[in-house]
């Protein structure tokens, strides 16, 4: 009873401040109940009062309290007074080759339909459950172009929450993602940043149960990029960048997905296929799934000019001797005096050392849509013409729609020319790399280059982001720096590498430098090594998104155990429960009271513990191979 009392007093507080107003002039009251297949996931869509609501539970436990839906599409708001009626449901079961976390994804879902009626204005909804979350969306069936004015969609979590977000205390803020991530309670969202009551996603939430919840998008196509402004009463509204005038888009259109994505524990928040399984599959077929390597990288660590093609050649040669499978050149090669020539003999350079070469550009200068964008076009035919392959494209600085228009026509054209393409100052993912599975990375990160820029990152925020950011996946921090490594040892350094998740992984330390410093020689073997795109992961126990991050990651036959450390020193048992049966040698680096590494190895039988002494800002990465019998 008290459970239902405290429902009814959250319903009126939220009908009292609706955004239709509680008018009462629903046509009918409405209530339809929906599961994902196992029903621990359980959502009601309801109509009360002239409102359209939602709520969500999560193995019995109030998640998602009654939160508004509704869209403005040409100054109609569909939800407020609307009818609703209920068409059905299908079961998606489907499987699926990904990367990053592991290499299949498994999609089995309930999707629920209604039908949505105001006045001449009607539109579809919906709702689509999982025992990974719950995500909704919004469709028309315009046969012109619409344009929307905004959402009602709102997301109600329970009061004092704790919630993980990202903060930059600047204008920068939302337009490239690159916040701290910190902790605070769900109420405080709406007046904790200086900049305001919009926050950015994901939104991690620890669930009073000891469960997780994040909220985001996922299939962010022809629409604007959603964020979440927060009252004080503690109630997320979708925002756009576009704000009142709105943004228009096509005839026959839908939303993205809003997503509430529910995990038991911290591993399946990590592991969750969420997001792609929302998303639809490749729309242009192509040799995509040995997509996968480490990057050379000399803009971190060189203050020399890059206006130097002799010196992209050479980090080319540095790339394969480090076993990278690209170089990336930065800002600066367009300005080479021949460019295109000078281009195309460093790519045949790199071949030869089987070695493909990125390069940089600015969208701003392949953002004109003239002729069916024919600026990115012409750009991209001339890498082709080169051999590049492929685009970091930098400085988007939003996700107004026509931002997101702008990447999916660069990710569309760069498949047709087996391009492919990581983006920096953008928005965070959303899945698409399923779509467009030639992204093989993003920033939208606080990642080392806050290091270069006097800024160092701190250890908790590189923990953090294992659990907030990295769930998202393609998560470019280009790590390893170990000449500028802030309050963080050199092993905590390479542990980055290992623990976030990024098919592409650009390393930023100098590539000479970590071929010629002796003191550099024992990560060798675990640079050269890396694998970016793993079979299995999992998120081990005494892993806490404030204080300590322990994954255990299998490519082929090999696990790999990494440890990330916050602000205090701690001394863990890992257990290793995961390995088959058998002997293993484990070989692994650790901190160092100088704070640089200790190469140890180790022989056990599986299912022993690992002990692990993890310095304050520390880290430890092991290697575990079964001995032949």
């Amino acid at each position: 009873m008290k459970g239902i009392r405290l429902e009814l007093l959250l319903l009126g507080i939220f009908l009292a401040i609706s955004p239709c107003g509680g008018s009462g002039n629903m046509a009918s009251r409405f209530s339809k109940r929906m599961a994902s297949p196992a029903g621990h996931v359980r959502a009601e869509v309801f109509a009360r009062d002239g409102n359209l609501l939602y709520s969500i539970t999560f193995h019995r436990e109030d998640v998602i309290l009654p939160s508004a839906l509704g869209i403005v599409v040409d100054g109609d708001t569909v939800g407020c007074d609307a009818k609703i009626r209920y068409l059905g449901r299908r079961t998606i079961r489907e499987t699926y080759p990904t990367r990053g976390f592991h290499d299949k994804a498994v999609n089995r879902s309930v999707r629920y339909e209604f039908a949505l009626q105001r006045g001449r204005r009607s539109a579809r909804l919906q709702f689509q459950l999982s025992e990974e979350g719950v995500a909704y969306r919004y469709l028309w069936d315009e046969d012109r172009p619409v344009r929307i004015g905004g959402e009602l969609s709102s997301f109600r979590p329970p009061e004092a929450t704790p919630v993980w977000f990202f903060e930059r205390p600047n204008s920068w803020k939302l337009k490239s993602y690159a916040g701290l991530w910190t902790e605070t309670v769900s109420d405080s969202l709406g007046s904790i940043s200086p900049e305001g009551p919009v926050q950015g996603a994901p939104l991690v939430f620890a669930l009073p149960s000891g469960k997780y919840m994040a909220l985001t998008e996922a299939a962010l196509y022809h629409y604007s990029g959603m964020r979440f402004r927060a009252d004080a009463e503690g109630s997320l509204t979708a925002d756009f960048t576009e704000g009142a005038k709105g943004f228009e888009v096509a005839a026959q259109g839908q939303t993205p997905w809003r997503v509430i994505l529910l995990a038991s524990d911290l591993d399946g928040l990590v592991s969750s296929d969420l997001l792609s399984n929302l998303n639809p599959p490749p729309d242009i077929e192509g040799a995509w799934t040995d997509v996968g390597g480490t990057c050379a990288w000399s803009w971190w660590s060189d203050t020399s000019s890059p206006e130097d093609p002799e010196k992209e050649r050479k980090v080319t040669d540095q790339a394969a001797a480090l076993g990278c499978r690209w170089s990336l050149i930065d800002e600066g090669w367009e300005k080479w005096p021949l460019k295109w020539s000078q281009l195309r003999e460093i790519c045949a350079h790199a071949r030869e050392n089987k070695v493909g070469v990125f390069v940089w550009k600015h969208q701003a200068e392949i953002s004109d849509t003239t002729a069916d964008y024919l600026p990115l076009r012409t750009f991209l035919d001339s890498l082709v013409s080169c051999g590049v392959s492929g685009v970091k494209v930098d400085f988007f600085n939003g996700e107004t729609k026509a931002l997101v228009d702008l990447q999916e026509a660069i990710l569309s054209e760069a498949a047709r020319r087996g391009l492919l393409f990581l983006f920096h100052g953008c928005q965070k993912p959303t899945g698409e790399f399923r779509r467009y599975p030639n992204e093989i990375t993003r920033e939208a990160i606080r990642g080392l280059e806050l290091n270069k820029m006097g800024r160092p990152l701190p250890a908790a925020h590189n923990v953090a982001l294992v659990f907030t950011r990295c769930i998202l996946g393609n998560a470019d921090y280009t790590p390893i720096g170990f000449s500028n490594p802030g309050n963080t040892t050199w092993a905590h350094q390479l542990a980055t590498a290992y623990a976030f998740t990024s098919p592409m992984t650009v390393i930023a330390e100098s590539p000479g430098a970590l071929l010629s410093t002796p003191a550099y020689a024992p990560a060798l073997p675990f640079i050269r090594e890396m694998p970016t795109c793993w079979d299995e992961t999992r998120v081990l126990p005494g892993s806490d998104i404030s204080k300590r991050a322990l994954l255990a990651r299998r490519k082929g036959n090999t696990w790999y155990v990494i440890a990330l450390n916050g602000e205090e020193p701690a001394v863990v048992d890992v257990r290793l429960d995961f390995l088959p049966e058998g002997r293993w040698r484990g070989c692994g680096l650790l901190d160092s009271p100088d704070r640089t590494f200790v190469s140890c190895e180790d022989a056990f039988l599986s299912g022993g513990t690992l002990t692990v002494k993890l310095s304050a800002g520390g880290g430890a990465l092991w290697r575990l191979d079964r001995e032949a019998r």
